[in-house]
């Protein structure tokens, strides 16, 4: 399988603190996996290093290779990934349409502006995102007049805009009532099955569907688990990353915790 991410022993500071101490980690382009653990743990420093947002130190070897290049023009990797982050969500939570939101993913801009040149088939592939998303009745509402599940649906079309190589979720059901999340499920599954990669950071086992078939524990800036969902999520292992006792259900491939 092509290589999405290959990171070899990097550590990121973020000030002073050292938020991923020695990861390793790889992951293949149609790879379906979920990044787990408590908040601070680094994950968002993870989506943020996939992203050219934060960088690596220069550390003896140590090395950071997404999909197969150690050097990239940003503009351009962001082309190939679809990034779905809730600082992108705040940023995109303003006057724009819908559909708007969703072409100013073919120029990593929040919303259309003068100087961009949207043509034909931009604007197809636009409408194909929002039909496959089920938002297309709300192409012309304003982001900041929607729900916070309509807004999600309109920021997960506009990372599928280019058709990237994988889709990258940073949190992706807060602030969504359970309806909302249980609607993002659904279309998360329809994703899946439809072939594209997903990449998944969340501190919620109820976010994972069905189709993630891979696990990535972090703590303390970490990995400590790394496998198949059902051989990692075990409530011990769970317990003692969240640092509490806690029970875990599992219902055809859906997960809760109490």
């Amino acid at each position: 399988m092509e290589g999405l991410i290959e990171f070899k022993r990097i550590s990121v500071m973020r000030g002073q603190t050292r938020a991923l101490d020695d990861v390793s980690l790889s992951i293949g382009v149609g790879e379906h996996v979920a990044v787990l653990g408590p908040n601070g743990c680094g994950k968002s420093t993870l989506i943020k290093t996939i992203t050219r947002e934060c960088y690596s130190l220069l550390e003896e070897d140590s090395s950071v290779r997404i999909l197969g290049n150690d050097c990239w023009n940003v503009f351009e990797l962001r082309s190939l990934l679809g990034i779905v982050s809730n600082d992108l969500m705040a940023a995109c939570t303003r006057e724009f349409s819908g559909s708007d939101i969703v072409l100013s993913g073919f120029f990593s801009s929040i919303g259309i502006w003068p100087h961009q040149e949207v043509t034909e088939t931009m604007r197809k592939a636009a409408e194909r995102a929002m039909s496959m998303l089920e938002v297309s009745h709300l192409a012309d509402r304003s982001v900041d007049e929607m729900s916070s599940g309509e807004a999600r649906r309109f920021l997960i079309a506009r990372a599928l805009v280019h058709q990237p190589r994988a889709l990258i979720l940073d949190e992706p059901s807060v602030a969504l009532d359970l309806f909302a999340q249980h609607e993002l499920r659904v279309i998360l599954r329809k994703l899946a099955q439809s072939g594209i990669g997903i990449v998944m950071v969340t501190h919620h086992v109820s976010d994972l569907i069905p189709e993630i078939d891979r696990v990535v524990l972090m703590q303390r800036g970490r990995i400590v688990a790394d496998g198949p969902t059902r051989e990692i999520l075990v409530e011990s292992r769970v317990s003692k990353l969240f640092g509490r006792p806690l029970q875990l259900s599992e219902r055809d491939g859906y997960y809760n915790l109490w």
